[in-house]
């Protein structure tokens, strides 16, 4: 499948994923309470989600690159707050393991494409260092 929009992303969809997860879980518990903390975990699922947006809609793959990598880092965020959720008992054992794999999920698929955009940027460059003028 061709990528036309940043929707057909698979990491962008997981981070879709995890935002709803997130903001669902947000609503339940003392979370609901803790307005600083749900505030926080909401805006890095959130930061996950639409930098992948916003590094698709950029020109160049460099500048691409710099918004996925908040991306991912985004997610870890995320993975690192549900430790306090679980410290604080703030969340089910069930929702935090959830939430987490989702995290970890939209992490990992965002790292791959990373990788992938990175492989072009190689490929393009011996391309134009080989090829007679």
């Amino acid at each position: 499948m061709k990528v036309q929009r940043f929707e057909d992303l698979r990491c962008w969809q997981a981070a879709r994923q995890l935002v709803k997860l997130v903001f669902m879980a947000a609503k339940t518990g003392e979370l609901a309470r803790d307005f600083d903390t749900k505030y926080q975990i909401k805006k890095a699922a959130l930061s996950s989600m639409n930098n992948i947006a916003e590094g698709f809609g950029r020109f160049g793959i460099k500048d691409s690159i710099k918004f996925y990598d908040i991306s991912q880092s985004s997610a870890m965020e995320v993975k690192s707050m549900l430790y306090v959720l679980s410290d604080m008992k703030y969340l089910t054992e069930a929702q935090i393991l959830e939430i987490r794999l989702k995290a970890e999920e939209t992490r990992n698929l965002t790292l791959a494409f990373i990788k992938y955009l990175r492989g072009t940027l190689t490929t393009k460059s011996v391309k134009q260092r080989t090829t007679p003028k």
